[in-house]
């Protein structure tokens, strides 16, 4: 059994973590940090976890905690993920990584200096709808993919519970960093490709101030697939997924959602053919399974904290085409390559 501290326990953690951890059979929650100590006691309460501190310094140093969730503040991760690994605790952070390449590779290289373990939480690869459209891609149900699609919108407005979403300092962007960050990791898992160049065009407003309240990113991929990628703070919640081959078309209304049951559909000359129906309520429970089976050396972890580096690289070029209007080329490592 793999004891987990939870650094920044906030809305997410609550919302979406706890459930998850109850329904584990590998993991558990121990302790929680919180930089109000009357609100890490309450929350510790509320969930029935045992221990409950103010400083995720307290958190890492403790004896009782094996692997340690961060969960703060995009512009904390790094000096807590830092600090996880300085006291020697696997360390599963978050998305997006950091609010930087240069911070993801801080932290990549600190891990393996100390041969600690550290992943990124991108849980929708946990989905079986996303695992099911890299499968059907896998097996050339559609062809040659030309283009796909995936967007990610939500109503985050001035009241949004996490004040700092539109605070550049802390959140490193907008919607782009926030969800665009999903899409992204998403087009790369199921195409099983890499992104090489990026074009963006994002649009602020009052309430965003200096990061976009929604954007738009074209995306090329090694393999020649087309990407789009729309991200937004001011719409519903919505998560369509679609890819366009040569002999067909894959799609989910709602692909990236935990919420209720997704159709994914295919079509061939306009007209649906073929439907399926899954849903991914377990997500974060095979999140933190997984992470706690590669803590105990059963399995490797699937999202290593090299992917949120990745993603990282392709959010900075994102950026870096706001401000040039051209297309920015994605920096890789040497070791780069399209997956097989």
């Amino acid at each position: 059994m793999i004891n987990f501290g939870i650094v920044g326990f906030g809305l997410h953690a609550a919302k979406r973590l706890m459930p998850g951890f109850r329904s584990a059979r590998n993991c558990r929650v121990v302790a929680l940090s919180r930089r109000n100590s009357a609100k890490a006691q309450d929350s510790a309460r509320q969930f029935q976890i045992p221990l409950a501190f103010a400083s995720a310094e307290e958190l890492c140093r403790s004896s009782q905690v094996d692997a340690v969730l961060v969960t703060t503040p995009n512009a904390c991760h790094l000096q807590d993920v830092l600090l996880a690994i300085q006291y020697g605790k696997a360390v599963l952070c978050e998305k997006p990584m950091g609010v930087n390449e240069d911070e993801c590779r801080r932290m990549v290289e600190a891990a393996r200096k100390a041969n600690v373990l550290l992943g990124v939480a991108q849980v929708f690869r946990f989905e079986d709808s996303t695992a099911r459209l890299r499968e059907r891609l896998s097996q050339g149900q559609i062809g040659r993919v030309v283009f796909a699609r995936s967007e990610f919108s939500f109503p985050g407005g001035a009241d949004h519970p996490r004040a700092w979403l539109h605070d550049r300092a802390i959140a490193g962007g907008g919607p782009i960093a926030d969800v665009g960050v999903h899409c992204v990791d998403a087009l790369r898992f199921i195409l099983q490709d890499e992104v090489v160049s990026v074009q963006a065009c994002g649009r602020s407003d009052p309430i965003s101030g200096d990061v976009e309240a929604a954007a738009v990113m074209s995306l090329e991929f090694a393999r020649g697939t087309l990407g789009l990628v729309a991200v937004s703070f001011r719409a519903a919640y919505r998560t369509p997924l679609e890819f366009v081959g040569e002999e067909g078309v894959l799609r989910a209304d709602n692909g990236l959602t935990v919420e209720r049951p997704i159709r994914l559909e295919m079509l061939r000359l306009g007209e649906v053919v073929e439907t399926e129906i899954v849903s991914n309520p377990d997500a974060y429970t095979r999140q933190v399974e997984s992470f706690a089976a590669a803590v105990e050396a059963k399995s490797a972890f699937a999202v290593p904290g090299e992917e949120g580096w990745k993603n990282q690289r392709i959010l900075d070029a994102a950026y870096r085409s706001m401000e040039t209007g051209r297309s920015e080329q994605v920096r890789l490592l040497p070791q780069d390559s399209a997956a097989d």
